[in-house]
């Protein structure tokens, strides 16, 4: 079973590239830039856990990701996670939508990652704003948190699917959140 466990914080853009330029001074690891096209799906039945299925797109390649919450009352967001590269997108989006999961979340995000100490730290930039992830034990998160000076950041326990639902678009019953054509390519 793997388990993810990170902290994430909404941040303005200038706080952002402080953020961006911090990592740089304590010599954080950068690892990667990219655009994502995530696609959500929902059990028609009620889940307590709230679980999903999420077909990710990157470039090229696809992956399908399950995801669970784990209830906890503390101010980082565990989950189940366990994910896979799929060879067929359109293939995997057929059997998804057979095995009664309907399509419900739509957002794109331009991510940067980087390591620091154990932990992987993320800036997204989504179409309603921009956040800091930083996944790792919850020892170390505070380790990092501190490094970058984010203490004081206020964290943000909505996942971007919850966010796309709050402040994204209605497109035929499918909460949406998209960068324009120029963004997205």
């Amino acid at each position: 079973m793997a388990i993810e466990t990170e902290k994430k914080y909404r941040l303005d853009k200038p706080t952002m590239v402080a953020i961006a330029d911090r990592l740089r001074e304590v010599g954080a690891e950068f690892v990667s830039e990219r655009f994502e096209q995530n696609f959500i799906y929902r059990n028609s039945i009620p889940d307590e856990n709230n679980a999903v299925l999420r077909i990710r797109k990157i470039g090229e390649s696809t992956f399908l990701t399950y995801k669970e919450r784990i209830k906890n009352d503390s101010e980082f967001k565990t989950k189940i996670e366990h994910e896979t590269l799929v060879s067929d997108a359109e293939e995997m989006e057929f059997i998804v939508a057979k095995l009664g999961y309907k399509l419900a979340v739509v957002y794109e995000k331009h991510r940067k990652t980087f390591h620091l100490g154990d932990c992987e730290v993320v800036l997204d930039e989504l179409p309603f704003g921009q956040y800091m992830e930083i996944e790792g034990d919850p020892k170390e998160i505070l380790e990092v948190e501190k490094m970058l000076d984010a203490e004081a950041y206020q964290a943000e326990t909505r996942g971007y699917s919850r966010l796309t639902v709050k402040y994204g678009k209605d497109e035929d019953g499918i909460k949406t959140a998209r960068f324009g054509r120029a963004r997205s390519a």
